[in-house]
């Protein structure tokens, strides 16, 4: 009863006009910039926060908030339809939307993952809901050692998004790893690899990698083969936007795998939507029983990845609120919200300030549910986009990447990086070399070295702190697991064959 009393009292704060014109205005900017390649939740939440200082606590934390999981429903759409994916996580969605898209199932796809993003929300609310507290307990059990097991695990799972051999998933993760090593050594401020260039200092940016091996790559792609305007696209009916029900059956059950994972990975700080996403989309390819259709358009490449990282997303606010500690930069920014407006995040915030926790528990399912009812509708208008001809359609691609990049640091510098990482893209995808588990081991990168050296700091230089934390150890566990596994069935089936 006390948790229906409390949502009671969260709707009764979120269910006034003015707040409800705060909600709907901060989930549609986040939906238009998550539909924009480039610019991100992170930049509207920059932009828009002055406006906050004149608002309620409560008010200011459902718009930003509105903004954030916002972007995360528009960041699939350029994915599916464009191949330009604005965040890592949406660059999974990328791997199937786009093929989907290519076999003239854009309506279908976008629906599946409008679907998908709503469930994966709704599941994260009720946990918000009943298990905060009990989640953020858990989340304490974490330190370094675990965060380092935990990125192995996601860098292996990452190994396994790449279609074809495993051994080239691998490669492309090591690849990554490397890559994430230019800029500044966190523990001597030493730099490394930046050839004398102040621009890398900081490393790459990761927006611009992003779009280079993907957006611009695609563009490329197109450009060295004879291009034809897409007529199936050009004419969208009612009937070809929505899913038949063999692709909703094939996207349930991912979703009710990736809601309970991507809300775990979204509680543990660090962690976040992009390990979420990509976690699910190689947990699919390994309970699936024809992997080899990942990558060329199969509906539960799309499913668990957007349910994962919309649960993420929802998730996230859990150790924000209840133990004061952001996750990632947008939480950061959701922090600072507070802390101007004299609330202090932590185990206090629900009993000092309930109408605020609750006014935000409750803003999540009038938001989303306001996405859900705003998506549907324009999903007809988005596959319209592919029937611009690509004369049009691509230089208005590159401009928009441009401006997303330029718009991340404003450094020119970036451009470039796009341009070299188009280079580098087009290459991989004629030698069929997956950019995703690239991508993710450099965001991995940075946040895995950093928790290596804390762990051996903290245990005195003794290895087998990874062994001795069972978290850690089963996590160790399960990733080397999913190394010897692919090698232990062709064993397998190599005897079976002699002795056959």
């Amino acid at each position: 009863m006390d948790i229906l009393s409390n949502l009671a009292l969260g709707f009764q704060e979120v269910l006034t006009l003015e707040t409800l014109s705060f909600c709907l205005f901060g989930v549609t900017v986040g939906m238009l910039i998550g539909v924009l390649p480039g610019i991100g939740a992170m930049a509207a939440i920059s932009m828009l926060l002055p406006i906050t200082f004149y608002l309620e606590p409560g008010q200011a934390l459902i718009m930003l908030a509105g903004i954030y999981y916002g972007a995360q429903y528009g960041n699939s759409i350029a994915s599916i339809l464009l191949n330009v994916p604005g965040t890592p996580s949406a660059a999974v969605t990328a791997l199937d939307g786009y093929p989907l898209s290519k076999l003239g199932k854009a309506g279908p796809a976008i629906f599946i993952t409008t679907a998908a993003s709503f469930a994966g929300s709704c599941f994260a609310i009720v946990c918000l809901a009943a298990f905060s507290p009990v989640i953020a307990g858990v989340a304490l059990a974490f330190g370094s050692a675990e965060y380092f097991a935990l990125m192995v695990f996601g860098l292996v799972t990452a190994s396994t998004v790449a279609p074809g051999s495993q051994i080239k998933g691998i490669a492309m993760v090591v690849a990554g790893l490397i890559l994430g090593l230019v800029g500044t050594d966190i523990t001597s401020g030493t730099f490394r690899f930046t050839f004398g260039l102040i621009e890398l200092t900081d490393g790459l940016t990761l927006v611009a990698v992003a779009m280079g091996v993907f957006g611009a790559t695609e563009v490329i792609n197109n450009l060295s083969r004879k291009m034809h305007d897409r007529g199936a696209a050009r004419r969208v009916r009612i009937r070809e936007l929505i899913p038949t029900g063999a692709d909703m059956k094939q996207a349930v059950k991912p979703m009710m795998r990736a809601a309970p994972l991507g809300t775990f990975l979204g509680v543990l700080p660090g962690a976040g939507a992009t390990i979420a996403a990509f976690v699910a989309y190689g947990l699919e390819t390994r309970v699936a029983k024809d992997r080899r259709r990942f990558g060329k358009g199969a509906i539960e490449g799309i499913a668990a990845p957007e349910t994962a990282n919309n649960a993420a997303a929802q998730g996230s606010f859990i150790p924000t609120l209840s133990l004061g500690i952001p996750g990632d930069a947008v939480m950061a920014l959701m922090l600072g919200a507070l802390l101007i407006h004299g609330v202090q995040p932590g185990p206090q915030l629900i009993g000092d300030h309930p109408e605020i926790f609750w006014g935000l528990l409750a803003s999540f399912w009038i938001g989303n549910l306001m996405l859900l009812i705003m998506n549907i509708p324009l999903i007809g208008v988005w596959v319209r986009i592919l029937s611009i001809p690509y004369k049009y359609l691509y230089p208005c691609v590159l401009m928009l990447i441009c401006v997303g990049v330029y718009s991340v640091h404003n450094s020119g510098f970036d451009l470039f990086v796009v341009v070299a990482f188009a280079a580098i893209g087009y290459a991989m995808s004629i030698a069929k070399l997956s950019p995703a588990p690239m991508l993710l081991g450099i965001v991995l990168g940075v946040m895995m070295e950093d928790n290596l050296k804390r762990a051996m700091l903290l245990s005195r230089g003794d290895p087998l702190v990874f062994l001795e934390r069972p978290i850690c150890a089963v996590l160790l566990g399960l990733s080397l697991l999913m190394l010897i596994w692919p090698l232990g069935m062709r064993l397998v089936r190599r005897v079976h064959r002699s002795r056959a």
